[in-house]
């Protein structure tokens, strides 16, 4: 008996890009103190008021069976913070709730790609992105953007790569870079999907980090809502990781459509969760910049210590709770730096090639453990990077 290829072939039938942070759990299991720079988790844990407002639903009796679309009242707030961001009419027909962003992705692409179809991703990606496309039976084709351009993606590129394809997924803020696309980004994006009648899915789960410019949705661009599904989540705003709590807000129809799905694959995400994630919504602003303040404090801290040497380049960090640095100065593959460093310093941080090949020389850095331990690894990192070109400089 086999499996499904569609199973077996979701990493392409290689790594899954996930090689280093797996030897470093290994590590940290057998006692190894490793620090742990490589996966977009808080050190903070969810917020004592949401924790609060999820226990008071769950023993209030919502534990049962919640409705497949998601609680009313959690959709028209996720309809309204849209709204509020766009501009664009938004109802509670508009929005599904998905245990997560990642289920919003997939559904979002088994919304519009048939097996065979081909569907455009950019790269660098986030590790999942071809393998979703995958899961659906499409093919996945990624349209490459540059280190030169801070990985802003070019428009003719991707009209270049469109001819034949169904969707283009793209994401900012941005993991694994940081960059957060600029309005004329976004604005040829845009250009590209009209003229080549692509679906837009847009990952705008780190909506609320944003360090430098500014979060634009491309649903808010003109004739952009018709075309455009937008996936968001609770785990980034909200420090709701665990939680599994997102939403894929779109055109009405496909939400119908996409509910069916969620009938046949999901059966929704439990009350007490969406309860909690209402209430995290309605909390405010100030409750999100006290979850993001940790990321925007680490980001001066690095940039400060950057700036004392000139081995690492800083890919412009401009939102998310990632560096993206380029160590291409020490002669070294991503690969082969992270490897190196945790075998040496027991650093833990993730190679640029775990999110493609444009990001080969390139590191991901995830700020997520606490300032001062944050400081001591990045100058270890940095002071580890100077040696290595030094001695190939050497040479």
């Amino acid at each position: 008996m086999q499996l499904s290829r569609r199973i077996t072939h979701l990493t392409g039938g290689g790594s899954d890009g996930w090689d280093v942070f797996y030897r470093a759990r290994r590590m940290k299991a057998e006692g190894v103190p490793v620090s742990e720079l490589t996966i977009g988790e808080h050190d903070i844990r969810t917020h004592a008021s949401i924790l609060a407002a999820m226990d008071a639903s769950a023993r209030g009796g919502h534990t049962g069976y919640a409705m497949v679309p998601g609680v009313a009242s959690l959709r028209e707030t996720v309809a309204k913070r849209i709204q509020e961001q766009t501009g664009v009419p938004t109802t509670a027909d508009n929005v599904l709730i998905t245990p997560g962003g990642q289920a919003a992705l997939f559904a979002a692409h088994a919304a519009t790609c048939n097996s065979g179809d081909t569907a455009l991703y950019l790269d660098p990606y986030y590790a999942t992105y071809p393998g979703t496309i995958r899961g659906v039976g499409a093919v996945a084709k990624a349209v490459q953007t540059h280190a030169e351009d801070a990985f802003q993606p070019r428009a003719a590129e991707i009209d270049a790569a469109a001819e034949g394809a169904v969707s283009l997924l793209i994401n900012s803020p941005n993991n694994p870079t940081g960059v957060v696309y600029s309005r004329e980004t976004l604005e040829g994006i845009a250009e590209v999907c009209k003229k080549r009648d692509l679906w837009l899915i847009s990952d705008e789960v780190y909506d609320t980090q944003v360090w430098e410019g500014e979060h634009i949705s491309p649903r808010a661009l003109p004739g952009m809502a018709e075309r455009t599904l937008v996936v968001g989540s609770m785990s980034k705003s909200h420090a709701m990781t665990g939680s599994r709590c997102g939403w894929i807000v779109g055109p009405a129809e496909v939400i119908n459509h996409l509910i069916n799905l969620a009938t046949h694959t999901t059966y929704g995400v439990p009350g007490f969760v969406q309860d909690a994630a209402d209430f995290a919504l309605n909390a405010g602003a100030e409750l999100e910049e006290e979850i993001a303040a940790p990321f925007r404090r680490r980001r001066q801290l690095a940039k400060e210590i950057l700036a004392g040497q000139n081995t690492l380049g800083l890919v412009p960090a401009q939102g998310a709770m990632y560096l993206m640095l380029d160590v291409r100065a020490t002669g070294m593959s991503g690969e082969d730096f992270a490897n190196a460093l945790l075998d040496t310093h027991h650093i833990a941080v993730m190679p640029g090639e775990s999110f493609g090949q444009a990001a080969a020389g390139h590191i991901r850095v995830a700020m997520t453990i606490a300032d001062d331990e944050f400081a001591q690894a990045l100058q270890t990192l940095c002071t580890f990077a100077t040696e290595r070109a030094n001695a190939v400089a050497a040479q």
